[in-house]
């Protein structure tokens, strides 16, 4: 069975919030990096991204979420990470890639 991600964009006044759900990998995230370049053209200053059901996130998937951060940079726009699980967050720490995002609190 392939793996899935479901994405739902929702854009509010001082900012846009992409929340996910499912695998990021290989296979889904060219849907993730074409969800985050249509956001950044409405022109938020900040990007979330909405961790909290993301379920799996593979060498791919970490890759892509350092390319988002720097393309909302370019964009004039930050990325910020929410909602991130336990499974992500050691993730991002075993790979020292924590500090290299802005991480909110759960809300």
């Amino acid at each position: 069975m392939r793996p899935d991600l479901d994405i739902a964009v929702r854009h509010e006044p001082e900012e846009t919030v992409v929340a996910l759900a499912g695998e990021i990998d290989i296979h889904t995230v060219s849907r993730l990096v074409a969800t985050v370049e249509e956001s950044l053209e409405h022109g938020s200053s900040r990007l979330l991204l909405d961790m909290g059901k993301v379920t799996f996130c593979d060498s791919q998937g970490l890759g892509t979420l350092v390319v988002l951060s720097r393309t909302a940079t370019r964009a004039r726009s930050s990325l910020v990470l929410t909602n991130v699980g336990p499974f992500l967050d050691r993730l991002l720490e075993v790979t020292g890639l924590r500090h290299s995002f802005t991480i909110r609190a759960a809300q």
